[in-house]
């Protein structure tokens, strides 16, 4: 009978360097929180449901080196027909490290795993939020980032390939 084991491909140079691609969350933070509930105590005693705007933005900046600062901004804007129910601003960050990867493989880490990663921390930050407000905690919903990551990079390059033909035209 055979063994079997994990295979691990080491890259290493001549020199003994260890050119394995790795990346991963070194740390995490709220790095600004926001909340509003401009209307309270009013807003308790009104009946209509309020209709709830959630935004999400993603950003990712260089800080040095290999270490990037990844931001998973979240906009919820609770409205009712009497007006604003509460406002909460959220930025999740997480500390990034990459070594040895493609530019491509790095892209996709900071636009889609590296927020998929945050997202459950920064999700309950937003529940404790809300319910700090003095209202029922908000779970927002799972969101698919390699999926949205993935319909973007189509979109650049479906736009890429049409201002190409637009201009030879």
């Amino acid at each position: 009978m055979a063994e079997e084991g994990n295979v691990t491909s080491n890259l290493k140079l001549s020199n003994g360097e260890d050119t394995t691609p790795v990346a991963g969350i070194l740390s995490q933070y709220v790095k600004d929180l926001s909340v509003e509930n401009p209307n309270a105590p009013a807003c308790y005693q009104w009946a209509d449901a309020p209709e709830l705007d959630v935004q999400f933005n993603i950003a990712a900046t260089p800080v040095q080196g290999e270490l990037h600062e990844v931001e998973l901004k979240i906009r919820l804007n609770s409205k009712a027909e009497a007006g604003t129910v509460y406002i909460i601003e959220l930025t999740y960050a997480g500390l990034v490290g990459m070594r040895h990867l493609e530019d491509a493989h790095a892209h996709a880490f900071l636009y889609a795993e590296a927020p998929r990663i945050l997202f459950p921390f920064a999700r309950r930050v937003i529940a404790d939020a809300v319910r700090d407000a003095g209202f029922a905690p908000l779970l927002l919903e799972p969101i698919d980032f390699n999926g949205i990551y993935l319909q973007q990079i189509a979109a650049a390059e479906a736009q890429a390939n049409a201002e190409g033909e637009a201009g030879h035209a």
